[in-house]
């Protein structure tokens, strides 16, 4: 299962704060997680044939092979206080869950 999380920062926040959190703790960690394959976080660039802004400025792709684990692994301490962290930059932040057709 793949999780997409779609969101913007926080007014507040500073761009290059976030993305060095994301590149030194968010990525590392979530990566870090036996559950986990694998996280990528990119930043939106465009809208594909226009020229107008897209709706949200980051995009994750978290790629999980047991939801169970998962729910677990980041429900730990030192995990929640990387989720509290993440709260502090995003905006509203959507959890998107898929399966592949």
């Amino acid at each position: 299962m793949k999780i997409i999380v779609l969101f913007k920062l926080k007014p507040s926040v500073n761009r290059a704060s976030y993305e060095t959190w994301a590149k030194t703790t968010d990525i590392p960690g979530v990566n870090g997680l036996p559950s986990v394959d694998r996280f990528e976080v990119f930043k939106t660039t465009g809208v594909l044939g226009g020229d107008a802004k897209p709706s949200y400025e980051y995009v994750e792709i978290i790629d999980v092979n047991d939801m169970d684990a998962f729910g677990a692994q980041t429900s730990t301490e030192v995990f929640q206080k990387v989720a509290a962290a993440f709260g502090d930059f995003a905006k509203d932040p959507e959890f998107i869950l898929t399966e592949a057709l």
